[in-house]
């Protein structure tokens, strides 16, 4: 069974966690800062009414696993805003996967990358991560886009594993639903549910 928290305070965007980050991290992390940080990428609809967040590694095999589900959510329900936020914790392959995606962001391609690197099996390999970023647009090409905001993108790859820590995500993917935290991946039918929750009157 998934373990299902609720950890944000709901009364307002601005309130803050019910949770303050442990170990070396100092800053307190807020429901704003969560859901709407600016540099974090976002799929489906931006002013969606209900926001997905997934904490995921591209050599995870249940963030792929998840990936077609999410990604299906998000087209049949348009209200939905999809936040991804790269926390590479299996390596230095994953770290540079993240970086390559994050400088597609940039060139506009981001959401093309991630959907090719999702779709990969197993491990990766430099050569396989090369490999699987081509079939989009050349590595080099995202390499030098990160480049240019490295210091951009490396603060936002900090905040993201400082509020992973926070949450106490055992792995990936650590997933939240507005203010509601799953820690582990959902289905289809999970997914659905626990908007359909959000948007429920209380």
């Amino acid at each position: 069974m998934l373990d299902r928290r609720t950890l944000l305070i709901a009364s307002g965007a601005a309130a803050a966690i019910a949770l303050r980050p442990r170990g070396v991290w100092a800053q307190e992390i807020t429901v704003e800062g969560v859901l709407y940080d600016p540099a974090a990428p976002v799929l489906g609809n931006p002013e969606g009414d209900v926001t997905i967040v997934e904490y995921f590694d591209y050599q995870c095999p249940y963030c792929k696993a998840m990936h077609p589900d999410l990604m299906r959510v998000a087209r049949q329900d348009g209200g939905l805003r999809i936040v991804l936020k790269d926390w590479p914790i299996f390596g230095p392959v994953s770290t540079r996967a993240a970086r390559l995606a994050l400088g597609a962001q940039d060139l506009g391609a981001y959401e093309q990358v991630v959907n090719t690197l999702m779709a990969t099996t197993g491990r990766l390999s430099n050569g396989q991560l090369n490999a699987a970023v081509q079939q989009v647009l050349a590595p080099g090409r995202a390499q030098a886009a990160y480049r240019k905001r490295r210091a951009h993108w490396d603060g936002l790859l900090e905040r993201n594993a400082m509020q992973a820590e926070a949450f106490g995500f055992a792995g990936t993917p650590g997933v939240l639903v507005d203010t509601v935290v799953f820690d582990g991946a959902l289905d289809h039918e999970a997914l659905t549910a626990a908007v359909a929750e959000v948007r429920s009157p209380r």
